[in-house]
């Protein structure tokens, strides 16, 4: 921590992340939903919805300084699919200050703090200096609105510096919380090398390790309808995150945007974008075999809309999330519904 910097007092208990805080998923209330969601275990800890502030720490990444390749992952934008985030132009202080004013409206102005959850989204947030890392992390966890911050982060890229100055502000504020986010998309490694994710996953697992051992929860990140990806090759790679037991999972519609190598590829006929309908079947297919202790962060994100050619249709969110629910009713599918019967377990 900064000389003559305190941490603030901590109004709920700890949020200290032990396994039977993180992992309550399938006894808890998920508020109509057929899945456990962000928006619920917000309102489970806190008594309301949190809304993220996405940041950029100008942070760079191995798979475009050289360190592996300079071309990135190939859906990746130019932005480090940080394309939402404030201006990296700005201190940390001054983002989350920004990210409150876009946000206002959509919260009461009485709202008692915290109501924002501190999102390093653009690049790989835990590669560079590790001070530096360390104090924008302290930055966020210091400022009276966030309840945490979250680090979108690869599993390549958790060396030991970085994760030690991460349990040791996770003891200077006990009263928030510190995720970290993998971008993890597929388990299988011929996918993988396709899309240029330039780590195997061996690496991946290492990283799991590291986390568990320091009680760090992790989300991570799956894409549905990756180029070559079968069905059963997305419901294998739900099947391997429910065995390392994370606290939660994003489920990532893949999204073909202007500029990138996946844009040439779909553009010379090299794959097909999911129809709706494809996604929703394949999404609740992925549901009911996660399971239902794991916290489900995103099930289908958003693409900028000036620079998302394919699908379209994902543009209008509401209409989505609206079908899901939906077919999930209609086929009495709930999260976990196939997870017992598929379910594996892994020893960290």
């Amino acid at each position: 921590m900064g000389q003559g910097m305190q941490p603030p007092h901590a109004a709920t208990a700890s949020l200290h992340t032990d396994a039977a805080s993180l992992h309550a998923g399938a006894h808890t209330d998920w508020h109509g939903k057929p899945y456990y969601s962000l928006d619920a275990w917000c309102k489970n800890t806190y008594g309301k919805k949190l809304f993220k502030a996405a940041l950029d720490i100008g942070c760079t990444c191995p798979n475009r300084d050289g360190t592996l390749d300079t071309r990135g992952c190939i859906f990746c934008s130019a932005g480090g699919s940080g394309d939402f985030a404030a201006s990296r132009h700005f201190s940390v202080t001054d983002q989350i200050k920004q990210a409150k004013e876009l946000l206002s409206s959509k919260w009461q102005t009485d709202s008692k703090m915290p109501c924002l959850i501190a999102y390093f989204q653009a690049y790989t947030n835990t590669y560079g200096d590790p001070a530096r890392l360390l104090s924008c992390y302290e930055a966020a966890l210091l400022h009276p609105l966030t309840a945490g911050i979250s680090i979108a982060t690869r599993p390549d890229c958790l060396d030991e510096p970085i994760l030690d100055g991460i349990c040791r502000l996770r003891e200077a504020f006990p009263g928030k919380f510190i995720w970290i986010e993998l971008g993890l998309q597929t388990i299988h490694d011929r996918t993988a090398a396709l899309i240029r994710r330039g780590y195997g996953y061996p690496v991946f697992e290492e990283a799991m390790r590291k986390l568990s051992q320091r009680r760090l929860p992790a989300i991570i990140h799956l894409i549905l309808g990756l180029p070559g990806e079968s069905p059963a090759d997305v419901f294998s790679s739900v099947r391997a995150v429910n065995a390392f037991s994370p606290f939660g999972v994003k489920l990532q519609l893949l999204h073909i945007l202007k500029g990138t190598d996946l844009a040439a590829l779909y553009e010379s006929g090299g794959f097909s974008a999911l129809t709706k309908d494809e996604y929703l079947e394949l999404l609740t297919g992925c549901i009911a075999a996660l399971s239902p202790d794991v916290c489900i962060h995103r099930v289908t994100g958003d693409g900028p809309r000036d620079l998302l050619i394919a699908p379209r249709w994902s543009l209008n969110k509401r209409d989505v999330l609206n079908s899901l629910h939906s077919l999930m009713k209609q086929k009495n599918i709930r999260q976990g519904s196939n997870f017992y019967e598929s379910g594996t377990t892994h020893t960290l």
